[in-house]
């Protein structure tokens, strides 16, 4: 091809646009404070074989696997796509992460000149995925400790949300049918398809300018880019097998700890990512699909990228990953998977960056936390509570949180601390918007100071968060790195583990409480949770 690195830079910039303004349309016009506040949200935009052009900088363990989720719905559609529609879907053996995780898709064509509303082949896709706050289940918030995904929530196949831009009231009444708060998620898929509309308003504007010809080279260029910088990375690293094996405390089920082993083979210029050796898929819900395995991968080779080459589907060319079937880390229908995307993925990303700090010493940093210490709390909130704004009107609420903590130190530079780190990219919910949509009272919200690993550059410390419930409702948390730390590197000692504990209205005794489960709770109930610290690197002078 024939290459003009300012044109090629100009257009890596004008596809990302669009998906960061798909992600503001998203997030302004969303109802839960889930997406609108912490911004648990991704967008992304495809070419017309559903390959991943551009990203916004969103949540990395969406993007990773959202080019599955287009595959999924373009296969199931085939031939049967028209302007306007919008596919949706959550099932997460068809590319699809965990059930909350809705994502939507819309083909994206090019207006005939010659007919009026006629259309031609289509000319790429944009996708969004949210996580919604419920989608039925179990437990309120969807994120149970179940034994199988019929306990998680509902299970969307490919569907036709929107045809031909009118909204199907039929399935829209089913879904709505199934979860705790229906207005919110109402509001929630409404803002989504909004946000898809927007970009295929965009792409339809760039192809327009630009002309079909020009923007479908760029597109090839920009993956040809991506994959030429990836091989140059790998053949940077030194010919070699690295191998790396961590574990997940227990799968919320069984007591017994869940090992992950990875061999990353290094061979010129390609890389064979193995996970052969890991344990089998749990009881539990720590089971990871393989699009989750798949984005883990991406990630962590994108991060050793650098943030000047184009985010997509090029940087996984060079790259084949082997997941074996029926394992935790490529599970099969219909094991349990809520807590795969968020706790088994932060943990495929510690084994990986383990086994590549062996091929590229003083790159890769110590351990982070390795986990997003999943809150789901749900109820009815009764009619009147003081202070506590919009949720003492008798309202259903289903409240969900990742919650940060430490981030591992770097091989010139302390951890930092209290912060979401790799698989996640969200925001806290600010206690004003959380005491305003809940009946919650946020009694402390700290740094745990000490909490990070002590080295030569000390990891970054965790996080303290204790909510007082003034209503009786049930939590589930989803937390890992309670009974194994995150580990140091190059002898720098371990972060410390989190906790999860529970004070009793009137008691003042404060209670440990497992890392994965799910308890009822009474009205004036504290709970607190402490978030790891990451691991130190380098040994501390004395």
């Amino acid at each position: 091809m024939n290459y003009d690195p300012i044109r090629l830079e100009i257009f890596k910039h004008l596809f990302s646009a669009i998906a960061e303004e798909m992600g503001t349309v998203l997030r302004k016009a969303s109802y839960s404070p889930n997406i609108k506040e912490r911004r648990d949200f991704s967008c992304a935009i495809f070419d017309g074989q559903g390959r991943m052009i551009a990203q916004a900088a969103h949540i990395p363990v969406h993007l990773g696997s959202m080019p599955l989720s287009v595959k999924a719905a373009v296969e199931y559609f085939t031939g049967d796509l028209q302007s306007g529609d919008v596919v949706v879907l959550n099932d997460p053996f068809r590319g699809g992460t965990h059930l909350p995780d809705i994502t939507m898709v819309s083909p994206v064509f090019l207006p005939s000149p010659s007919r009026r509303g006629a259309r031609i082949e289509v000319i790429g896709f944009v996708a969004s995925r949210a996580h919604h706050a419920d989608v039925g289940g179990m437990t309120p918030g969807s994120m149970p400790v179940g034994r199988e995904i019929f306990q998680e929530g509902l299970i969307i196949p490919p569907v036709k949300l929107v045809k031909a831009g009118r909204m199907d009231g039929d399935i829209l009444e089913l879904i709505l049918a199934n979860v705790r708060t229906p207005d919110e998620r109402r509001g929630d898929l409404s803002a989504q398809i909004a946000a898809n509309h927007r970009g295929s308003e965009r792409l339809v504007e760039m192809v327009t300018r630009y002309g079909q010809d020009e923007v479908t080279s760029i597109e090839e260029q920009l993956l040809a880019y991506t994959e030429r910088m990836t091989r140059r990375l790998i053949e940077s690293l030194p010919d070699g097998v690295y191998r790396f094996t961590d574990q997940l405390d227990d799968d919320g089920v069984n007591d017994k700890p869940v090992p992950i082993t990875v061999a990353v083979t290094i061979h010129a210029d390609s890389a064979t990512v193995d996970f052969t050796g890991s344990a089998s898929q749990q009881a539990g819900s720590v089971n990871a699909v393989y699009a989750i395995t798949l984005s883990a991968v991406y990630y962590v080779f994108r991060c050793l990228l650098g943030l000047d080459v184009p985010n997509n589907s090029g940087c996984l060319v060079p790259i084949e990953v082997i997941a074996p079937p029926g394992t935790v880390v490529n599970a099969l229908s219909p094991a349990p998977v809520a807590g795969g995307n968020v706790e088994t993925s932060q943990r495929i990303v510690d084994v990986l960056l383990g086994a590549l700090a062996q091929a590229c010493p003083g790159k890769v940093p110590a351990a982070s936390q390795g986990t997003m210490n999943n809150v789901t709390i749900g109820g009815q909130a009764p009619l009147s509570i003081p202070g506590s704004g919009a949720a003492g009107k008798g309202w259903p609420f289903a409240y969900y949180e990742t919650i940060g903590g430490g981030m591992g130190a770097r091989p010139t530079s302390a951890g930092p601390s209290a912060v979401h780190s790799h698989m996640t990219n969200t925001l806290n919910t600010p206690v004003e918007a959380l005491e305003y949509a809940y009946p919650f009272r946020v009694l402390r919200y700290e740094i745990r100071k000490g909490s990070g690993g002590d080295g030569k550059f000390r990891g970054g410390d965790g996080i303290i968060r204790e909510i007082q419930v003034l209503t009786d409702c049930q939590v589930t948390l989803l937390s890992e790195r309670r009974k194994f730390p995150p580990y140091g590197l190059d002898g720098g000692e371990p972060g410390k583990t989190g906790e999860n504990l529970l004070t009793r209205s009137g008691d003042g005794e404060e209670i440990p409480i497992p890392g994965k489960g799910s308890l009822d709770l009474r009205s004036g109930d504290v709970l607190s949770i402490r978030t790891p610290g990451g691991g130190g690197y380098g040994v501390k002078s004395s």
